[in-house]
């Protein structure tokens, strides 16, 4: 019965990593390119970096690398400000009334952020 246990408690620990990542198995294959306006700009606080911008009447939650990835990337909060012209290209949810996507570039003017290069 110990043995029991500790194989099953093994097992949950190895597991638990997994089920905490945020994978693309949501997304589609086809990266998809949008451009909008910003109306949240970048926050670095939780388990990823996130963004919102509107395309047309709909607002698209952005997902972005790690915090830490993001910032290697040159990501700051208040980098790219609210208002401004953004295009993006990333892996976009596979229910399409999510307006979602899975961001791997962001592109403001002259300005290119690559938080997922191996990706592209």
């Amino acid at each position: 019965m110990t043995r029991l246990f500790g194989v099953l408690s093994m097992a949950l620990l190895i597991s638990t990593p997994v089920l905490a990542h945020h994978g693309w198995g949501g997304q589609e294959e086809q990266v998809t390119s949008l451009t909008g306006t910003v109306v949240q700009g970048v926050s670095l606080a939780g388990p990823h970096a996130t963004m919102k911008i509107k395309v047309g009447n709909d607002v698209w939650d952005l997902t972005l690398a790690p915090p830490a990835r993001a910032e290697r990337a040159g990501l700051k909060e208040g980098l790219i400000p609210v208002g401004a012209t953004v295009m993006v290209r990333g892996n976009r949810n596979l229910d399409h009334a999510r307006h979602e996507m899975k961001t791997i570039y962001i592109r403001q003017g002259a300005n290119e952020y690559h938080v997922y290069p191996d990706r592209e």
